[in-house]
């Protein structure tokens, strides 16, 4: 797809199954059955365990929404089985009470698939938890690259790419019988990995069944839901024209106060600086008058979603260029590991050498154990501790002699007691299974030494090389890539 925008062509007639009923239209976009057709795995049901590994007993390393930790229902990035990158949210225990309800509305959500979105993988609904899991977006969200961009902000054809994009997204959910979305601002638009604009699916559920749809500030709200409380597509449209000011504007603007600066006719003051000379004048005053008719104070008064598409669709600018060289950022998987500066772990991860892998974590011994062991209290005098401190020493004496089963048994009693925990007895244990052709437990125990120790860069090359003897390559590369971050970043202090 490569960032081009799609171009309104005219068609015979095109034919769409949805519930049961043909739609026939005489008009659709060059994209749209691109868009319509995005192959990924149906929507499904995930185990807690699942979610609580894929993101490393949910880290807070790996915590990517807004307010970190602090906020109600936080989201998470993570790998499920160590390939699919996913973004999980996990709501307040008090969000959903209902699990029927909760269920519905995820598997409704989950039946869109479109390129237009970060789509609903899946959710997971066990005793008081409630996830939902979503593609992961890599390249951030709309408000960093709009308010809080660091080495250049986004150029004109890019902006106006994204409001395309986005208003293609509200019409596909639209076209889905799922036009209302929830607090549409431009935290909500993210970043693929070639940089094109997604839209959320998790604004198409609210945050609790009962919870407010705007948790924005209220001079941002649509007026009719100050007044019911309620949210309906028109209200959706208010909000697309708040993201409209935004974009022009690179900050957020209030539209009371937008709105008054295009009452007196003060665009300079409407638009961003950094985009001098971007721009004709009959551009910006067709986005400006657009956004006017998003704000109108009357629902009825603001254009469709479908007019909205059909708006924009004549302003796109360098078609031919990628969204990832609009926004100057590498491509998503450009990096190989070939250009990476590997430790020696990591480059005999890559390649599969156990030999040399079982040297250096030989070497190595427990020093990456420091702050993740507990410490050991008066406890350890007593018979089972005794026994499990044996049982350790025996596996560490068999994993030195290569003794890789015998590894195997001892490394399990000493998990198995749960005591104490050991990122490197996983590791120990995962390279033996290794050597004995076990390729799934390796991987499983890689992953369980993440969940101890989020940011350890030998449990992402482990798994690295349990993924190689699984004969997924491309996600080997990715836990390599994933592991050589980590390891620059504690280099350099961060």
């Amino acid at each position: 797809m490569g960032g081009r925008v799609s171009k309104v062509v005219s068609c015979c007639c095109y034919r769409s199954q949805h519930h049961g009923v043909i739609i026939e239209s005489t008009e659709k976009t060059a994209e749209e059955d691109h868009v319509d057709s995005y192959e990924l795995p149906a929507f499904q049901e995930f185990s807690f365990e699942q979610l609580r590994l894929a993101t490393s007993g949910f880290a807070v390393e790996n915590i990517v929404s807004e307010h970190g930790e602090k906020a109600p229902n936080v989201v998470y990035k993570g790998k499920l089985d160590a390939q699919r990158r996913i973004a999980v949210k996990r709501f307040n225990r008090s969000a959903w009470p209902d699990p029927r309800q909760f269920l519905e509305e995820a598997k409704s959500v989950g039946q869109l698939r479109s390129k237009r979105l970060s789509n609903l993988l899946g959710c997971c609904c066990e005793g008081d938890e409630r996830l939902l899991v979503a593609e992961y977006m890599p390249n951030d969200t709309l408000a960093k690259h709009l308010f809080h961009w660091e080495s250049q902000a986004m150029k004109w054809p890019m902006r106006l790419r994204v409001v395309l994009y986005l208003a293609e997204a509200l019409e596909y959910c639209t076209s889905k019988g799922r036009a209302l979305y929830h607090d549409l601002n431009a935290y909500r638009v993210l970043f693929d990995d070639d940089c094109n604009p997604r839209l959320s699916c998790f604004g198409l559920m609210k945050n609790s069944r009962d919870g407010k749809s705007y948790s924005t500030n209220l001079a941002f709200t649509p007026p009719e839901y100050m007044r019911t409380g309620r949210i309906t597509p028109e209200s959706v449209i208010y909000s697309f024209g708040t993201l409209l000011l935004d974009v022009l504007s690179g900050k957020h603007i209030p539209p009371s106060h937008a709105l008054d600066l295009i009452r007196d006719r003060n665009f300079n003051m409407l638009t961003d600086s950094c985009l001098e000379g971007q721009f004709s004048n009959e551009e910006g005053t067709e986005l400006v008058r657009l956004a006017s008719r998003c704000l109108h104070y009357e629902p009825r008064e603001r254009p469709n979603v479908r007019s909205l598409v059909q708006a924009l669709t004549p302003l796109q600018k360098d078609l031919e260029t990628p969204s990832y060289e609009l926004m100057d950022i590498p491509r998503g998987g450009a990096t190989s590991v070939q250009s990476l500066p590997l430790s020696p772990l990591a480059e005999a991860c890559s390649r599969k050498d156990l030999t040399a892998i079982h040297e250096i974590l030989e070497k190595t011994g427990y020093k990456d154990d420091e702050g993740t062991a507990n410490e050991l209290s008066f406890q350890m005098w007593t018979n089972q501790m005794q026994d499990t401190l044996n049982s350790k020493k025996k596996g560490d004496n068999a994993f030195r002699q290569k003794d890789f089963s015998a590894a195997i048994d001892c490394y399990s009693q000493f998990i198995e007691v749960g005591t104490m925990v050991s990122p490197t007895i996983y590791a120990r244990r995962c390279l033996s299974y290794l050597m004995n052709d076990m390729a799934e437990q390796a991987l499983s125990d890689a992953m369980q030494a993440l969940v101890i120790s989020p940011t350890w860069p030998t449990a992402f090359y482990l798994q690295a090389a349990a993924l190689l003897s699984l004969g997924m390559e491309n996600e080997a590369q990715e836990a390599i890539k994933d592991g050589c971050a980590h390891e620059t970043s504690s280099s350099s202090g961060h």
